[in-house]
């Protein structure tokens, strides 16, 4: 596999998380929404990557801002790392 396949590939699978990254935070706006089984198959994905923020007490209020800094970071650690893959190859 070539470095510029696994950069596309890198990019789109952090853009998919991000995705449901997006649709956890929008689940909590629906009570019990987290109960169903679409609710657990999406907490199941996201809840071990946003337990890394917990700790940091990102919440003003009611509002918690973990799920936008966690796709922050995300998106900022896979464009490091395709910008070192990409000088890899260059």
């Amino acid at each position: 596999m070539s470095i510029a396949l696994f950069i596309f590939l890198l990019y789109k699978g952090v853009q998919i998380y991000s995705g449901v990254l997006i649709i956890y935070a929008l689940l909590s706006w629906f009570p019990g929404a987290y109960d169903s089984t679409f609710g657990r198959l999406i907490s199941r994905i996201s809840e071990p990557y946003l337990s890394l923020f917990d700790r940091l007490n990102l919440s003003i209020g009611m509002v918690g801002f973990n799920v936008m800094i966690a796709i922050i970071v995300l998106n900022l650690a896979a464009s490091g790392l395709g910008r070192i893959l990409q000088s890899i190859l260059y």
